[in-house]
């Protein structure tokens, strides 16, 4: 009874970190790597409990008794990645990727943990992948642009953000980037918006 127990206890954390990532990202643009000169607007103000230990045990204790279990590396990945524990997120969203080398989102996640460490153009890398796989990945496509301004690329950062808003028109959560686009050109000496 104690292992139903467990595993229901274990399962029910999964879930609930799944339902919880969805409705926190579901059609969302992830928050943004910092950037030099970024405004208040792009940062996130709401406030995050502290990472709970016991969680990331759990989730820990099921990646490491099912070596094949995707979602508990994911969402450890996810978990980490929500407290801005990078290094450590790295590890499980690179653990994913071993499984199913496929996903965009996982990509677009490790590539933001990446910027966030201080590595760019590792971070601009796993971007285009995720981007080879699906052109049309919103967030891969803006934290490309975020991990170009990282790189001093001011420019092709601001072609991206251009292009992002080209392809997204109607999206609401878009329109804070003429601010950003303005920023870049301005930070590359060109003057247009």
């Amino acid at each position: 009874m104690r292992r139903d127990t467990l595993v229901l206890t274990v399962a029910g954390i999964v879930f609930g970190f799944a339902l919880g990532y969805m409705g926190a990202n579901w059609g969302l643009v992830p928050r943004p790597p910092a950037v030099a000169g970024a405004t208040a607007s792009t940062s996130d103000p709401t406030p995050r409990p502290g990472l709970d230990p016991n969680e990331v045990r759990a989730l820990e204790m099921l990646a490491a008794r099912e070596p094949g279990n995707l979602e508990a590396r994911i969402e450890l990945g996810n978990l980490l990645m929500d407290h801005e524990r990078w290094k450590e997120a790295i590890r499980w969203y690179r653990e994913a990727l071993a499984l199913k080398p496929s996903q965009p989102d996982v990509l677009t996640d490790l590539g933001a943990c990446l910027v966030h460490s201080g590595r760019p153009a590792e971070g601009l890398a796993e971007f285009d992948r995720a981007l080879a796989i699906d052109g049309n990945h919103r967030n891969a496509r803006f934290n490309r642009g975020v991990a170009l301004m990282n790189m001093g690329r001011p420019a092709e950062a601001a072609t991206v953000w251009e292009d992002l808003r080209r392809r997204f028109p109607d999206d609401a959560q878009l329109q804070g980037l003429r601010a950003r686009i303005q920023e870049a050109r301005a930070a590359a000496g060109q003057g247009r918006p």
